[in-house]
């Protein structure tokens, strides 16, 4: 039977019917009491919910896939990263979720996706657990009481982890699915517990709808400050941009997922999806604070039960420890998730080569060629069976989630910079001295100093060098970061060895951008590194 139903739209719209008991909407605590008794996590010291994903501890991005709708085919960019599903595949599987459904508990959210009521979209999110219907609630925005009553949802995600694919039967690659139906507006996971899965498939959806209302859907944090100026952080995981962005002096928007309308920024979100290991209160303090808190849950994190008390630096299980936590959590935060246009853009890239400078300014069309180029390092854990960083060129900083052509989002992106007059930087939160196994991680203290430069405008008129090789203005000087830094050849011992991996990083952005070769414009495409003989 269904404990407090809240809406109307009952769960027999989604084909589901003849199951156990429904939990509809349940509170914080309330959840967490179900996560106690059905014995799916524990009760740390302060407070925070620890859980396991089992095997799948990160995104498994070759198990996802984009159903062959008949209206959305022409707009999405099929190929490795949306791979396509028959319809007849994607039917036969929600088929068997349904057989399998019933008479099981399930647990119901509705809520919320994009904080401007303009772009707005009632989302629903069914699980089998207590601790990802929690995840749900924590990530997405809460609807009032109200809202509930008359909450219909424009686009649902089924999470059952028990449930497996059969790839003979359903096309897929593994047991593990997350499959999108762009025109049934309809997501289906499993075989994975990685909640990570939940909220990607919901941006991946926002990724579709939102370029047609000229929204531009961006995989970013961002910020703002005491005189109401803007900053997005554009990054994949593991750069930077949830502990750049959550600053005890500005007030944080977001820290994943937004939009750019003509409105100005919105957050997608309610809440955030940090990641936890080596953690520090000192660095990060404001997120370091969160995990010890009643209501965030904490994905793989250390932890010892018979103390309680959890070992945030603990990678026993992965590198890709997270909390999950609304965004109240962060005591400089705005629950309204909204803003307006972005004056500073800062896109991150944690370079594993150790040759990128620490920070350059970009013109526009350098601003298009890096957005489009996507550089950085996926770090260990991210991904399943990624163990240390790898050097990867993931375009608008985050693909996987992007549905449509990159191409699309870079308009978007290149229209509004033009229009808003905002000024863009490239901020290396990598290496330096060497690359990654021989060089250091450049220090969280002097990427802060620079992105404190940034914001407060010192760093606008600084002099800059040109980085002829990677075709960027360096500043040469910058308050409270060694003069050195800012030139990584310096920085090696060996010149030569950074002079051979420079070379070799620079040909890689060339090969990358051959894809978007008759794409872009000529002034677009000759933005980015130079070739050696050109230089010569």
């Amino acid at each position: 039977m269904p404990i407090q139903t809240a809406s109307s739209y009952g769960l027999e719209k989604h084909g589901i019917v003849n199951t156990d008991t429904i939990y509809w909407n349940l509170h914080t605590p309330v959840l967490y009491e179900h996560v106690v008794r059905r014995r799916e996590g524990h009760i740390a010291h302060l407070g925070p919910l620890v859980v396991r994903t089992g095997q799948h501890t990160g995104r498994s991005p070759k198990d996802k896939f984009i159903v062959e709708g008949q209206s959305s085919h022409p707009y999405v960019a099929w190929g490795k990263v949306n791979q396509p599903m028959t319809q007849a595949h994607f039917d036969n599987l929600h088929r068997r979720l349904m057989t399998y459904l019933h008479a099981r508990e399930l647990y119901v959210q509705d809520c919320f996706v994009g904080a401007d009521p303009a772009y707005r979209m009632p989302i629903r999110v069914i699980t089998e657990t207590a601790w990802q219907s929690l995840f749900a609630r924590n990530l997405f925005i809460q609807a009032t009481a109200q809202e509930l009553e008359q909450h219909v949802p424009e686009f649902t995600v089924i999470q059952a982890p028990n449930f497996h694919a059969n790839p003979e039967q359903d096309g897929t690659n593994s047991e593990v699915v997350i499959a999108v139906d762009l025109n049934r507006r309809l997501v289906i996971i499993g075989g994975t517990q990685y909640a990570g899965e939940i909220k990607k498939s919901i941006f991946s959806a926002m990724n579709y709808l939102l370029p047609f209302q000229n929204v531009l859907p961006m995989h970013c944090s961002a910020n703002y400050g005491e005189d109401g100026d803007v900053a997005i952080f554009f990054g994949l995981s593991g750069t930077g941009k949830t502990t750049l962005s959550t600053d005890p002096q500005r007030t944080l928007i977001g820290d994943d997922e937004h939009g750019w309308s003509d409105n100005g920024i919105f957050n997608m979100e309610g809440g955030c999806y940090a990641k936890t290991i080596k953690l520090s209160a000192q660095a990060e303090p404001e997120i370091y604070a969160a995990t010890r808190k009643f209501g965030t849950i904490l994905e793989n994190v250390g932890f010892d039960p018979e103390t309680g008390f959890v070992d945030l630096d603990d990678a026993a299980l992965t590198e890709n420890t997270r909390a999950a936590y609304p965004i109240s959590h962060i005591a400089r935060a705005t629950r309204m998730g909204r803003a307006g246009h972005p004056t500073n853009i800062i896109m991150l890239t944690a370079d594993a080569f150790g040759v990128l400078p620490p920070i350059a300014r970009l013109t526009p069309e350098q601003a298009m060629y890096h957005f489009l180029s996507g550089y950085t390092a996926k770090v260990a854990g991210t991904e399943k069976g990624v163990t240390e960083p790898q050097a990867t060129f993931s375009a608008c900083f985050g693909e996987p989630f992007m549905v449509q052509s990159p191409t699309v989002y870079a308009k978007l992106l290149g229209e509004k910079i033009a229009r808003h007059q905002v000024d863009v930087w490239l901020v290396n939160t990598g290496w330096s001295g060497g690359p990654h196994g021989v060089g250091k991680r450049i220090d969280i203290a002097h990427t802060r100093a620079l992105i404190n430069a940034v914001l407060d405008g010192s760093l606008r008129n600084v002099p800059t060098r040109h980085d002829e090789l990677f075709n960027l203005a360096v500043p040469v000087d910058c308050p409270n970061v060694p003069t050195g830094l800012l030139n990584p050849r310096t920085t090696w011992v060996d010149p030569v060895a950074y002079d051979n991996q420079a070379a070799k990083l620079s040909e890689m952005f060339r090969q990358n951008f051959k894809r978007f070769a008759g794409q872009v414009s000529e002034e677009i495409a000759a933005a980015g590194p130079q070739p050696l003989a050109v230089l010569a």
